[in-house]
């Protein structure tokens, strides 16, 4: 027996799918006015940091905008946020590959590649839209500008999405187990022939290491139940589940705050933003907070190894 959603049902999803975008688009859009406003944030590292968030900010402003009762609104909205949501997801395996080139290659020359990363994410994400548009039932929209109707579209969908999707996922995930393996020997190694003092800055790298390990989970967290709807959907064209869409809707919106938390706000961020705000505090203020400046560089030094990185490119 077929299953569709109600009307309500719609409506919570509408509204999930706006609130979670909207996240989105905020953090997204901080750390896209932070990259504008803060000249030292211009270093190549944070550069394609800064192209992830632009194409986070846009993604989740085009899946705001789209209505399923207007044909060119609807289709608008599908293949841009099809062309911004694959262009994120491949900005994040570019920063992986600086990371690897980096620190477990030994090269330099990052920042040469510049234009072929430009090409390979904007390339691939035009590629993947275009393919999208074949076997799409044009005469039947459905509820959801993203999703595709007929069964074809349906499996173009997938292909052009997910699988790049869940390649970038390994991709990721292998890349940063090089790395911080790579890391945690030599810091091994040194602490082996160092003093306590040194050992105690291991630690703190030690933490920022297995930080870069959670980023890969951010694209498993936000397109899992996504993959699991489309793969159930193509199975069972006629049942729909709301728990499962609504977790669908609510994790993918929210991709684009995950990445601004976890790429974005970083030591150089932080720092950044303190300086400014200490140039408006009242010096009242200082007084109570004296050991602010010591609190902020304790926290700074606990991204050493992400400084580092930073400094060589």
């Amino acid at each position: 027996m077929a299953t569709v959603l109600s009307l309500h049902d719609r409506g919570i999803l509408t509204a999930v799918n706006s609130g979670a975008s909207s996240l989105s688009f905020v953090g997204s859009g901080f750390i896209v006015l932070c990259y504008s406003l803060f000249k030292e944030l211009r270093k190549f590292s944070f550069k394609l940091v800064f192209y992830l968030s632009l194409s986070d900010m846009l993604c989740s402003f085009f899946n705001m905008v789209g209505d399923p009762s207007k044909g060119f609104f609807c289709y608008a909205q599908g293949y841009t946020t099809h062309f911004f949501c694959v262009a994120s997801f491949l900005w994040t395996t570019t920063i992986a590959f600086t990371l690897h080139r980096t620190v477990v290659r030994h090269k330099t020359d990052v920042e040469d590649l510049e234009a072929v990363f430009h090409l390979y994410v904007w390339g691939t994400s035009l590629v993947m839209t275009v393919i999208r548009s074949i076997g799409n039932d044009h005469t039947h929209l459905g509820a959801w500008c993203w999703a595709q109707t007929g069964r074809t579209g349906k499996a173009i969908h997938f292909i052009t999405f997910y699988v790049p999707l869940w390649g970038a996922i390994l991709y990721n995930g292998f890349t940063y187990f090089q790395v911080i393996r790579m890391l945690n020997n030599a810091t091994r190694m040194a602490v082996g022939i160092s003093d306590r003092a040194y050992q105690f800055d291991s630690r703190t790298d030690t933490k920022a290491l297995n930080r870069w390990g959670y980023y890969p989970l951010i694209l498993i967290g936000s397109w899992a139940f996504g993959t699991i709807n489309r793969i159930h959907d193509f199975i069972e064209p006629g049942h729909k589940i709301f728990w499962l869409t609504f977790l669908d809707v609510g994790t993918a919106g929210l991709m684009g705050l995950f990445n601004s938390i976890a790429y974005g706000l970083n030591a150089s961020v932080r720092r950044a933003i303190s300086e400014r705000l200490e140039l408006f505090w009242p010096e009242r203020l200082k007084r109570w907070f004296p050991n602010s400046s010591r609190h902020r560089n304790q926290q700074q030094q606990s991204e050493l190894v992400s400084l580092k990185v930073q400094d060589q490119q």
